[in-house]
């Protein structure tokens, strides 16, 4: 017994810590952490003059200071002990990805100060339980930026993490709680969790293992169907199970972005990994098909369909929340009506109920203007480059799919949440990383950056040559004969 434990002690990898400055990202979290002070400041002094116009008081009011001090400085605390616990460890990882994030995480965190603190929250209100998701989630990226030294636990067990994900499907099925017509969440307790938010993480590592195992096969070989190349027949079952998953979520949970979400991943995915694209041309037209079947089937997804076509048709019933955000985008122009200065009530309510969930554009977009949701579109931007920039330096195959799925996904969902809330596709009801209220969205997201950070891994960075002693004792000698 005791020979077991000594041998298995000597096959654990042993952690040097070499601290290592890590410059570039202090200076963007310093940079970071300047933006949201006059965010909060902004805030602040917008909360104060409406609540004394309210109040009838007519003394000046002190515009300088913070919204909500003590959740700032909280977050930013966070942010600081992350990066000194990436500089302690001493790995010469990605070091644009902590501060991207942390300035989208903080956005929220203003959203959230902004928005009524009832909409949801048990720990205080609103934004102070946001604030406890994003400190776990930046404690899981953390972790794993740090913990995950190799991929091996990932691509020997694909089978077993899709097989997981099978489980959550199924899990939902039996034990999920139906909300507006939709089966997505598990009550675990006061909270609620979504498992199709860590299903897609398993989804990427199942694809990056399959793809990586069988690349040569599905670039070289192919089935011919008159002037259409298929891939190899064998090969096929994946995609149809993929395509059947996708309707399955569909038809059984009505969770039209999650399905949505998976099945464009997987289409990218086969791209990246094959370059054909006689693959994603195939996929795209079993996407048709399969849309057409539900759309004819399913009352549900007609409804979905009708209110994006027209949500005028019936703007105080079923386009009521996509009407509203089309006037909070119209209202914001081109700079916004300012931190605070946005959502006008409705009969004393807000004007889109799912606010902080389903629709965080929509306020982002009236209170920050074209400008505002442009530069968040871009630092979503900035997670697909690091995400590809690893991808494209990875040591193999596998790492090489891997990362550029972590990334694709997150860059994905924000796109189906923006193109949903601008009424550019039907609406799907999936949140915006890292900005949505939702513990589950921020873990799982927190899960794919930690292990996009992990992956950026360029080894240990060889220390400076040494002047040996003997050269140096030579030096000696010669300038003495001199």
């Amino acid at each position: 017994m005791t020979s077991g434990v000594v041998a298995a002690r000597r096959t654990l990898p042993r952690i040097a810590l070499r601290p290592r400055l890590r410059r570039r990202e202090l200076g963007l979290l310093l940079v970071v952490a300047a933006a949201l002070v006059v965010g909060s400041l902004s805030l602040g002094a917008t909360q104060r003059t409406l609540a004394a116009h309210l109040n009838g008081d007519t003394k000046p009011v002190p515009l300088l200071g913070l919204a909500n001090p003590g959740l700032l400085a909280i977050y930013l605390g966070a942010l600081a002990l992350a990066h000194t616990v990436l500089t302690v460890a001493g790995r010469r990882t990605d070091q644009i990805l902590l501060p991207t994030v942390g300035l989208l995480g903080g956005i929220s965190l203003l959203l959230m100060e902004r928005l009524p603190q009832t909409l949801a929250g048990g720990l205080g209100g609103l934004a102070q339980t946001q604030l406890v998701w994003l400190l776990l989630s930046l404690g899981l990226i953390t972790t794993l930026a740090v913990a995950v030294r190799n991929d091996a636990w990932l691509r020997r067990y694909k089978y077993t993490w899709a097989a997981v994900g099978v489980g959550l499907l199924a899990l939902v099925l039996v034990l999920g709680h139906t909300v507006n017509g939709q089966r997505l969440g598990i009550a675990v307790g006061p909270f609620t969790a979504q498992p199709s938010e860590l299903l897609k993480v398993i989804l990427v590592i199942f694809l990056a293992g399959y793809l990586s195992e069988n690349q040569p096969l599905l670039v070289e070989e192919s089935t011919r169907l008159g002037p259409i190349r298929l891939p190899p027949l064998p090969y096929l079952a994946p995609m149809v199970a993929m395509w059947a998953m996708a309707l399955g979520i569909v038809v059984i949970e009505r969770d039209l972005g999650a399905a949505l979400l998976f099945f464009l991943v997987f289409l990218l995915l086969l791209y990246v990994a094959t370059a054909r694209v006689s693959y994603v041309a195939l996929g795209l037209v079993a996407a048709a098909v399969g849309g057409f079947l539900v759309y004819s089937l399913l009352g549900y997804v007609r409804t979905r369909v009708d209110i994006w076509l027209n949500p005028f048709a019936d703007p105080n019933g079923a386009g009521y929340q996509v009407v509203q955000a089309l006037h909070a985008f119209a209202r914001g122009g081109l700079i916004g009506t300012g931190l605070g200065n946005g959502l006008p009530l409705i009969g004393g309510n807000l004007p889109i109920p799912a606010l902080h969930t389903d629709f965080p554009f929509a306020a982002l977009g009236e209170e920050l203007g074209l400008v505002g949701i442009l530069a968040i579109l871009g630092l979503y931007l900035v997670v697909i480059e690091r995400g590809l920039r690893i991808a494209a330096s990875a040591p193999d195959e596998f790492r090489a799919i891997l990362a550029a799925g972590l990334s694709l996904v997150v860059g994905v969902q924000a796109f189906i949440i923006l193109a949903g809330n601008l009424k550019l596709i039907p609406l799907t009801g999936i949140t915006l990383p890292f900005i949505s209220y939702g513990g589950s969205s921020l873990l799982a997201n927190g899960l794919v950056v930690g292990l996009l950070i992990a992956l950026s891994d360029r080894g240990a960075e060889l220390p400076p040559p040494t002047p040996r002693r003997g050269n140096r004792l030579r030096r000696l000698v010669d300038r003495g004969a001199a």
